[in-house]
This record gives C-alpha cells, structure tokens and sequence, in this order.
C-alpha cells in the first residue's frame, strides 16, 4: 500500500494529516465547514492522536459474515509504527465487523461509530491460546490454557477503547453452552482484557452477550472505566461487568450493567498464587452505577482477593432486582487482606440481601493452598443507604477465630418484602458499629445512638484517579 508506505504527517490548514486522513480540529476554516460537518467527529479521551485508519483500508467487509480478524490485526500492525508520532486511531465504521481475538498496542485508540457492531467470532480457532494468569495459576474456567479475549492488550501504555456508543457483541450463547456442558478445554475469552499497561481507558460503548467476562484490567494503573452499557441475559454464566485485578487508581462511573454474575467485581488473585504474586488492588472509585443482577452483587470484593484490596470508594449506587448490595466473598487459604471501603449513598430496589459478607466462599485453584493463610478484613465502612422490597437486611459471616473487624453501618433504611425473613440480621464473628439503622442490626453491630455517623465517614482527599482527565479529541472517518 504506496499510501501507507509514504504517509507523512504535516500541518495543513489547521489541522494534521496523516496516512492519508485529516486528524484533529474539526473546525478547520470556513470553507471547509461543510465537508468536516459531514466526516468530523468529536470524542473524549485521555490522549488525541496525529493518525487515523479505518478498517476498511485493510480489506476489512462489515456485512456480518467475512472474518475480519486478519484486518485488524494488520491495520494495528501498521498503525503501531506511529506510537512515538503522536499515535494513531482506527476506526471501525457502520457495520457488522465479524472478528477473531486481535491484540492492541500502545499510544493507541480504537473508536466505534455509533452504527458500528463488532461481532466476535464463535470459532474456538479465531482465539489463540495464552498462559494463564500468574496470580491465578489456572484458567477460570480449565486448568492451564486460555483463550486471549477479544480484544487484548498486553505491556501497553496510553490505550483508549471508545465509540459513540458503538456495540461489541461476544455472540455468547454457544460458549455458554459449551461450558455448561463441560465442552471446553480451555477458559472463555474476555471481551476486553488489558494487562500489565498504564493509561488505558474504555468508554462509551455497549458490550452484549461476552462470552465470559466483559471489561477486565489486570496487572494495570491509572485507568478510566466511563459510560459503559454492559447487557447480558441475567441466567448467563460468569458474565461478571466489569473486574478491575490488582489494579492501581482505577475509576468507573456512570456504567449501566445487566449482568448474569457481579456487575463489578474486584479482584487480586487467588489463594497461593494470588499471595505469592502479592499486586493488591488499591485506589479504586466507583460512582454512578446501576446494576441489575437478580443473581449475584452490585459491587463484589473477591472472592480472589489474596494480593489484598483497599481504599475502595464507591457512591452514588442504584440497584434494581440484584441478589445484593456490596458483597465481601473470601476463605481460609486466600490469604490477603481487604481493608479501607467506603460506600455512600445506595439506592436499592427488590434485594435478597443489603449487606453480605461471606468469609467460606470455598472455590479453590487447586489442593495446594495454605490453610493457615487467613484473610484480613477491616475498616468496612456503609453510610446512607435506602433499600426497598428487602427480604433479608444482612447476612454477615467472618470466619471462626478470624472476626470482620471495625464494620460501620449509618443512616440505613431497609424496608422489608411482603415475605421477608423472619431473622434480619445473621451475624456471626463480625465486629463493628451502627448509627440510625432500621431494621434494628444484630448484637455484634451495637448502636451508637442518633446522630453518631461520623465514624462512617467517607474520604474527603481525592483519589489519585481523579486527577487523570480526558480532552476533546477530533477525527476524520473519510481521505482529506
């Protein structure tokens, strides 16, 4: 391709122009508002790049059936010689884009049109096989292997996944139906799994029907999960929202999440390997979510926990039909910590549970786990929560010689169903506080007295994360 090969980027008129397309600046002049009306379009981001593509320069078909996976592998290959350049961006247009697994790189973006429909291929073939995680030691799902997602970055730094609301769909259903069936040798691929990179952000799309689990940074910093609509039926298996693992400064705000497992579940490795890998997941926000999820947590903690989790602030929750609020899941053999959560501010409508703790979570990598690796869990932190149509307030279960310590519970209003449980509160080796709690909690959560909330304080400073903003960015879909 002579275009690509003699690609230059110089100022013209305002603006940049590289491999051929108009980057940047939409506004470029009088006469030329009405063609940039017409190809421009506008994006937040972290980082605007020099470079554009699409898919379709590199023989990419969205009619929904030709396989794409070899275009974007090769247009991401072309692409990444510009990362020292100002990056670069490709973009997918209107279509349904049929695709295998292929792998981002760094100073990068990948945008969606609005009518874009990335479709990821059901052939086990289209997914090469990775190693599984070190701080899991197996897959997930098999032992050994995996399937890389669908889209995968690995080592990355300065990654942006976005759209104007464009849709990936995994076409799930038959990898369900083979895991349900024990058909699989190997762990389900991710929609989107990022690991060991920095700056990476996944915004404003629509994720359906991912195989496994949808957004998942591992081994990452500073990354910025936004305006995500994620759907899944809710009976699906493992569809978990989004997973941020041994994570540091992490935001995710204003997502919308249907989901057949946790709408957001944080994680940091599992029992031996999980400790030996020692990477906690810290500084981690999460605001303005609504979740359904008639079968699982709105926000889970664990249960692979073992490199530890802490200063967790989450605010501004809506729930509707979901089996529980905030959920704490870990064992004996994981080892690991989680410590520093602060919550405010739950809006919560037809629960099983409000508040669930769970310290014999069981499900474990292998025989080869510590028994004596108990986990830490303390300094748990809930203010001004409104729960509707509830049929239990809280079942809390620390482990046997090992309590939950220093549980703060304020200004909570739990109103029951039309059957609820006859015990509220199941308490069992937990120790804590509360203030203006109904119903009345349990001995081992003894009330302070009205007004006595400030112990539930949430953090004042902001988190680290809050300091990374995104830019209006611009870019051409057609040649200049």
């Amino acid at each position: 391709m002579e275009l690509w090969a003699s690609a230059r980027r110089s100022k013209v008129s305002g603006a940049i122009v590289g491999l051929g397309y108009l980057v940047l600046l939409c506004t470029i002049g009088v006469e030329s508002r009405k063609s940039s009306k017409r190809d421009c379009f506008e994006y937040a981001a972290i980082s605007c790049r020099a470079y554009s593509a699409s898919v379709s320069d590199f023989g990419g078909v969205g009619d929904g059936t030709t396989v794409n996976t070899e275009a974007f592998r090769a247009a991401i290959d072309h692409l990444s010689q510009f990362s020292s350049e100002g990056g670069s961006l490709l973009y997918v247009p209107p279509g349904r884009w049929l695709t295998g697994s292929f792998n981002l790189t760094s100073y990068f973006t990948l945008y969606l049109d609005k009518d874009a429909v990335l479709l990821g291929s059901q052939d086990e073939s289209e997914y090469p096989l990775i190693e599984p995680l070190p701080s899991y030691g197996r897959g997930r799902d098999a032992d050994g292997a995996r399937f890389s997602s669908l889209i995968f970055g690995n080592n990355l730094t300065d990654v942006v996944i976005t759209g104007a609301n464009g849709t990936i769909d995994g076409q799930g259903e038959l990898w369900w139906t083979k895991f349900r069936a024990g058909k699989l040798n190997y762990t389900r691929p991710y929609l989107i799994e990022i690991m060991f990179s920095t700056s990476i952000q996944i915004s404003n799309l629509t994720l359906i029907n991912s195989p496994s689990w949808n957004v998942h940074p591992v081994y990452c910093s500073n990354v910025v999960v936004q305006g995500l609509t994620i759907l899944a039926p809710v009976r699906s298996p493992n569809t978990d929202g989004i997973n941020p693992d041994s994570c540091t400064n992490t935001r995710i705000q204003d997502c919308y999440i249907v989901s057949g497992d946790d709408c957001v579940a944080v994680k940091s490795g599992w029992d031996e390997y999980g400790i030996a890998f020692g990477m906690p997941t810290k500084r981690l926000v999460i605001r303005r979510l609504t979740c359904i999820s008639p079968t699982s947590a709105v926000i889970a903690l664990g249960s692979e926990m073992s490199g530890g989790i802490e200063d967790v602030r989450a605010e501004d929750i809506t729930a509707i039909d979901s089996e529980s609020g905030v959920r704490i899941k870990t064992a004996v053999g994981r080892g690991g910590y989680v410590k520093d959560i602060y919550v405010r501010g739950m809006t919560l409508k037809t629960m099983k549970w409000v508040f669930w703790m769970t310290g014999n979570y069981g499900s474990h990598p292998d025989n080869n786990y510590d028994p004596n690796a108990i986990p830490v869990i303390q300094n748990i932190n809930y203010r001004d929560v409104v729960a509707e149509n509830v049929t239990m307030a809280a079942r809390l279960e620390g482990i046997p010689g090992d309590p939950f310590t220093g549980i703060c519970m304020s200004n909570v209003t739990i109103s029951l169903s039309q059957n609820p449980k006859k015990l509220q509160w199941n308490c069992s080796n937990v120790a804590g506080i509360t203030s203006e709690v109904t119903p009345k909690p349990c001995d081992l959560l003894p009330d302070q007295g009205q007004g006595k909330i400030r112990a539930c304080n949430y953090p004042e400073d902001n988190s680290p994360i809050e300091n990374m903003e995104v830019q209006t960015c611009s870019s051409f879909r057609n040649r200049w």
